[in-house]
C-alpha cells in the first residue's frame, strides 16, 4: 500500500476515525515480525504486553505502531543511540529500556518490559502537553517522542531526529505498511 506523506501541524495528519483497530494493525504486521526472527511466542507476548501497558492510558495502536516504527517487533533488536548519545533500547528503543540484543524467544516479563518503559516515556511525552487521548496530542507526543523537541507548526521538522516520524507513526496508525 505504501506510505503518504504528511507534514504541517496536527491538524494537517489523518484523523483518528481514519486509524485501524488494534487487531487489524497487529495482524497486518505479523508477517514482518516473523521475518526478524521472532517466534510465534514472541509475537503472541508482545500482543500481551500491549495490552499490559495500555492500561496506564496509552492506546494500544499507538503503543504498537512505535513498536513498529522503532523495532520492526524484533524483540532482539540491537540497542541504538540517541542524539545525546544514550543508548536507546528494547521493542520501543527508549532510554532507560530493557533489551535483550540478539535474541529470541524471550519470556513474558522480559518483553513486558521495553514495552512498559517505552509505553512510560511516551505516557510521559503526552503529561508534557495535555494528556488527551485526541489524534493533535498523540501526535504531537510522537514527535516528543523521537525527537525530544516539538514544533507545533510542523511535526515533520525532526530538529535533527527522523523527520518523516510523525507521517510514517500516522500511516502505521492507519494500517499501511512501508
Amino acid at each position: 500500500m505504501g506510505f503518504e506523506s504528511y507534514s504541517g501541524p496536527a491538524s494537517s495528519f489523518p484523523p483518528m476515525s481514519s486509524w485501524q483497530s488494534f487487531e487489524q494493525i497487529f495482524n497486518a504486521n505479523k508477517s514482518e515480525m516473523f521475518q526478524t526472527g521472532n517466534t510465534g511466542e514472541d509475537i503472541g507476548r508482545i500482543w500481551n504486553a500491549v495490552l499490559e501497558a495500555a492500561k496506564i492510558g496509552v492506546e494500544e495502536r499507538v503503543i504498537f505502531c512505535i513498536i513498529m516504527q522503532e523495532s520492526t517487533g524484533n524483540v532482539g533488536v540491537e540497542t541504538t543511540s540517541n542524539m545525546d548519545g544514550n543508548a536507546t533500547g528494547g521493542l520501543m528503543q527508549c532510554v532507560g529500556s530493557p533489551a535483550f540484543p540478539g535474541q529470541h524467544n524471550l519470556s513474558q516479563e522480559q518483553i513486558s518490559s521495553m514495552v512498559q518503559a517505552g509505553t512510560n516515556h511516551f505516557k510521559d511525552n503526552l503529561r508534557e502537553l495535555d494528556d488527551q487521548d485526541t489524534a493533535s496530542t498523540i501526535y504531537r507526543a510522537l514527535r516528543l517522542y523521537n525527537s525530544g523537541s516539538l514544533n507545533d507548526g510542523n511535526l515533520s521538522d525532526g530538529k535533527g531526529a527522523i523527520d518523516s516520524y510523525v507521517s510514517d507513526l500516522a500511516n502505521r496508525l492507519q494500517g499501511r505498511l512501508p
